[in-house]
């Protein structure tokens, strides 16, 4: 079933996700360390590259590792480091056509509790407990794949009216409103290492000062 999606803010690349599971699933292997819409119009530049018009995990699988990296390398790059990505892709195919011969909507199919479909996720090269939570908040909200409690599973990011992740985004406003919220995380993030920071060097100081004190009472003969 075709699913109408706006990750990758081009027609052309949504038109892609909302039809092929792979390539959502590829797409959402890509993002990190990139924006969100870079990495969501991957998986349309790594088809269109292979002359095709979907992604085919066999075909990735198979591909010659140097070859499939120079295919991501070209310009415009697929990500900020193409070389490691195309690797982690190769290794996502290579994992769903050894377990689901190749079929990725094959991962979720049938699956019935939530907590179930987080741990098959978590089994996928290059999917962490947060990807994992994300894409599974994905499947729910946007995919109508939702298993006895997905939104538990998917954490926080199975809440409705957020905008957290990629899973709430569906069209510029919304994804204005992820990139506002993933930005005031950084920005308490960084101050709690700040002030995590400020309290080390406070107790190095004091632990300094009474060193001095110690060294200074065994110098006196005291």
């Amino acid at each position: 079933m075709d699913i109408t999606m706006r990750l990758a803010q081009q027609p052309e690349a949504d038109e892609l996700l909302g039809r092929s599971r792979l390539a959502a699933l590829v797409g959402m292997l890509l993002d990190q360390q990139v924006p969100m819409e870079w990495a969501f119009s991957g998986p349309y530049t790594i088809a269109r590259r292979m002359g095709a018009d979907d992604l085919d995990a066999h075909a990735i699988a198979a591909a010659d590792p140097e070859a499939f990296a120079a295919l991501l390398s070209e310009k415009p790059a697929v990500h900020r480091y193409p070389g490691s990505m195309a690797k982690r892709v190769q290794q996502l195919c290579a994992y769903l056509v050894e377990h689901y011969g190749g079929d990725a909507e094959a991962v979720w199919r049938g699956v019935p509790t939530g907590d179930e479909l987080l741990e098959r996720l978590k089994e996928l090269p290059g999917f962490g407990e947060q990807k994992a939570r994300i894409f599974l908040a994905l499947l729910g909200k946007q995919l109508g794949v939702r298993p006895e409690g997905w939104r538990e599973a998917a954490g926080g990011y199975g809440q409705a009216g957020v905008y957290r992740s990629a899973a709430d985004i569906t069209g510029p406003e919304s994804l204005a409103k992820v990139r506002a919220h993933k930005q005031e995380m950084k920005a308490a993030a960084k101050a709690g290492k700040a002030a995590g920071a400020g309290e080390k060097g406070k107790a190095a100081a004091k632990a300094g000062k009474a060193a001095g004190k110690t060294a200074g009472a065994g110098a006196d003969g005291k």
